[in-house]
């Protein structure tokens, strides 16, 4: 991945409205040091992200990152970022963005151990090339999340709908599918029940209706799965948040992996299991995809 741009913004700057930002962010080498050795993001993970997708320069769905930013960083009891002042500075970064695609990252962690503030910094960087995934589709291998359905309710202190900087078994689940064949995992619960993809959201189609799964079972809910659901029910579609049998990914009409970043990536084969793709719906998904949307 190409750095093109990081920026530090000082996290202690009022909330005042109307209030010029500009010199509360402070730009950095993308490539030079910039945390501390006590910084918590890197000792445990302790903090929150999100990645927008920018498209020639336009980053995408702003206002639902900087929403899902503000509820990650409540269930982390992270103090609430100033989001006119984020707003601000990912204007700022968004200028350095090239032609093409990139990926901006919004984190934000608990800071130095014992400091007086956190720590908040955005960063710029090339997207990969993600048109194999958009335009011959994914194999995805199930994985076993290891717990019911009914856990995250009662244990809300994992944070299991938080989009947190702790992305070591996210990254595990997606080494062992590789291991099994595949390009990616796919989680379901240990009562057998659709979740989501480590880095991505899981859509499904079933006739002319769109279902994904409901974001209470502990998933994080997707921006990009969000604006999909708006563009195609303004097509006449039905959409739907529902609680889905695990056995249903490899039965559904067609299914799509849906990122920030990746975008609309369909399902190919599940476990082994060669399914359908529409690739003619997929370029279509795609295209309003990749258009400028806030």
């Amino acid at each position: 991945m190409a750095w093109r741009f990081a920026l530090v913004i000082d996290p202690a700057a009022p909330d005042d409205e109307g209030a010029d930002y500009r010199d509360t962010l402070h730009e950095i080498d993308p490539h030079g040091p910039a945390l501390g050795v006590g910084e918590l993001s890197a000792q445990r993970g302790d903090g929150v992200f999100e990645s927008l997708g920018v498209v020639d320069g336009h980053p995408h769905e702003v206002g639902p990152h900087l929403a899902r930013l503000a509820h990650s960083a409540a269930l982390c009891d992270l103090p609430a970022p100033n989001l006119a002042q984020w707003r601000v500075a990912i204007e700022r970064v968004a200028r350095e963005a090239g032609a093409g695609e990139n990926v901006m990252k919004l984190l934000l962690s608990r800071g130095v151990e014992h400091g007086p503030a956190p720590t908040a910094w955005i960063t710029l960087a090339d997207a990969p090339d993600n048109t194999s995934g958009r335009t011959t589709g994914v194999a995805v291998a199930t994985l076993d999340r290891g717990y019911a359905l009914d856990v995250p309710a009662r244990a809300p202190w994992l944070l299991l709908g938080a989009k947190t900087l702790s992305y070591a078994v996210n990254m595990a689940a997606i080494r062992e599918a590789k291991r099994r064949g595949a390009d990616d995992a796919v989680f379901v619960t240990s009562d057998g029940y659709l979740l989501e993809a480590p880095t991505a959201s899981v859509v499904l189609r079933v006739g002319d209706r769109f279902v994904t799964p409901e974001p209470q079972a502990g998933i994080l809910h997707g921006t990009t799965q969000l604006s999909l659901f708006a563009y195609l029910e303004g097509r006449g579609f039905t959409t739907a948040y529902e609680t889905v049998p695990a056995k249903d990914l490899a039965t559904a009409d067609a299914a799509w992996l849906l990122s920030s970043v990746r975008l609309a990536a369909p399902i190919r084969s599940v476990d082994g299991i060669e399914v359908p793709v529409d690739r003619a719906f997929t370029d279509e998904l795609n295209a309003y995809l990749l258009s400028p949307r806030d």
